[in-house]
């Protein structure tokens, strides 16, 4: 099979975008922390020592998904380099490689936002309590 230029070119959107959504909940996790950070201060409440465990993990899981990206977007080009130079088996283990990294990317995506939607349950959960106690 030949890899033309445009195929590992084609990425290029498409991590461009992916690292737009990462950095967006990455940012919207630092405003999260900071304002747990200052309601624990205020309140020492155990519950938010919890949350923020499960902050940090999130944290760490945009991290890596990320630093995927960023080397899928190196190896995109690191293969279109090969091509230019004519080496087509190098170029097509490199685009390989790529396209699992960025599948990787995806699995650590998938699990933060199964986090997320878990945190997000709980919340719910507390406020139906609340409700049927009054």
């Amino acid at each position: 099979m030949q890899i033309e230029l445009s195929s590992p070119a084609l990425l290029f959107p498409t991590i461009s975008l992916l690292m737009l959504a990462y950095t967006s909940r990455f940012l919207a996790l630092a405003a999260l922390i900071r304002n747990l950070h200052g309601d624990y201060k205020i309140s020492r409440d155990p519950h938010i020592l919890t949350e923020i465990q499960d902050l940090r993990r999130r944290v760490w899981l945009i991290r890596v998904m990320q630093t995927l990206a960023v080397l899928t977007l190196m190896m995109c080009v690191v293969c279109m380099l090969l091509l230019i130079a004519g080496i087509q088996r190098a170029a097509h283990f490199t685009f390989a490689a790529a396209l699992v990294t960025l599948m990787f990317s995806f699995a650590f995506s998938l699990t933060e936002i199964q986090l997320s939607v878990g945190a997000l349950n709980l919340h719910l959960r507390d406020i139906e309590e609340e409700s049927r106690q009054k």
